[in-house]
């Protein structure tokens, strides 16, 4: 989800002993992004790693995978308000399957919401399973679901992306 031009995933999967056993999607809006993203996935020989350009926001863009094993939501939730962020937690029962993971990320500078969305990730069925230490100022999270899945509703939006300037315009003066 905001997959960007896909490092997060890409060399992982090219590194792993069973590379050839993984399907992902990588979700991306800017087609510069899903350029490079692609000639990775190429260069590394993944054949069952699609690269979409589109709206991340739409969960047509997930159907036909959803539910995954795996879901990666990283460095969305500082770009979009904190009804979208509880809006995107509500759906992940129909985005991740039980047993499934949710690897997410948040820096910690305020507001600092992470606690509530600890707590909404825990109302959907969720146990968190890892977290950064207090020493760092972003950080990282991974959720397990114990539920079973639920249908992907079509046709949805989850969020709007507005951006980390305008959510926080005293952390980003303008220059």
């Amino acid at each position: 989800m905001v997959a960007g031009q896909g490092r997060d995933v890409i060399p992982e999967v090219a590194a792993h002993p069973r590379r050839h056993d993984v399907t992902a999607r990588l979700v991306e809006l800017d087609p510069e992004n899903t350029d490079a993203a692609r000639a990775a996935v190429r260069a590394a020989g993944l054949s069952n790693v699609e690269v979409i350009t589109g709206d991340a926001a739409f969960t047509d863009h997930y159907a036909g995978l959803a539910p995954a094993d795996l879901l990666l939501i990283c460095g969305l939730f500082v770009h979009i308000a904190d009804e979208d962020v509880l809006r995107v937690v509500r759906h992940l029962p129909a985005l991740v399957k039980r047993g499934g993971r949710v690897i997410w990320t948040r820096d910690l500078g305020e507001p600092n919401l992470v606690p509530e969305i600890c707590d909404w990730f825990a109302d959907e069925g969720f146990e968190k399973v890892f977290e950064t230490g207090p020493e760092f100022t972003h950080a990282v999270f991974e959720h397990r679901s114990l539920r079973g899945s639920v249908p992907l509703p079509a046709a949805t939006t989850l969020f709007t992306f507005v951006g980390i300037r305008k959510l926080r315009p005293w952390a980003y003066p303008s220059t």
